[in-house]
């Protein structure tokens, strides 16, 4: 059984925008963290956008997405989306849901449950 499952990656233009969205199995739906990493071709994997699943949702992001991507949590449905706007060809890569328990979110390399990854491509 997958325990996460992303959808919504795609192929846009530079300054489009998409919205990745990523659902936690029940197994794994009381996770207090998920987040979003990226990997492009030739580079290490970084944390895009993390969130907390507790009432306080606290958000962290890197740098690069902290004014173009916003990460958001539907508990009821253990989903949590990314919405990016003002797509850049530098964004292009393998877009990866990412679930864990965790005090705190930013703790990208403690993240213990991984999506199969969908497909960003950013053209200019």
């Amino acid at each position: 059984q997958q325990q996460l499952v992303e959808s919504g990656g795609g192929s846009v233009q530079t300054g489009q925008s998409l919205r990745l969205s990523c659902t936690a199995s029940r197994d794994i739906s009381s996770v207090t963290c998920m987040a979003w990493f990226r990997q492009a071709p030739g580079k290490e994997r970084e944390g895009v956008a993390a969130i907390s699943t507790d009432a306080g949702r606290l958000t962290y992001y890197n740098i690069f997405a902290k004014d173009r991507f916003t990460i958001f949590h539907d508990d009821p449905k253990s989903t949590v989306s990314l919405q990016m706007d003002s797509l850049k060809p530098e964004d292009t890569a393998m877009y990866y849901c990412a679930a864990a328990y965790l005090i705190s979110c930013d703790s990208w390399s403690h993240y213990t449950y991984w999506g199969q990854g969908t497909q960003v491509t950013v053209s200019s």
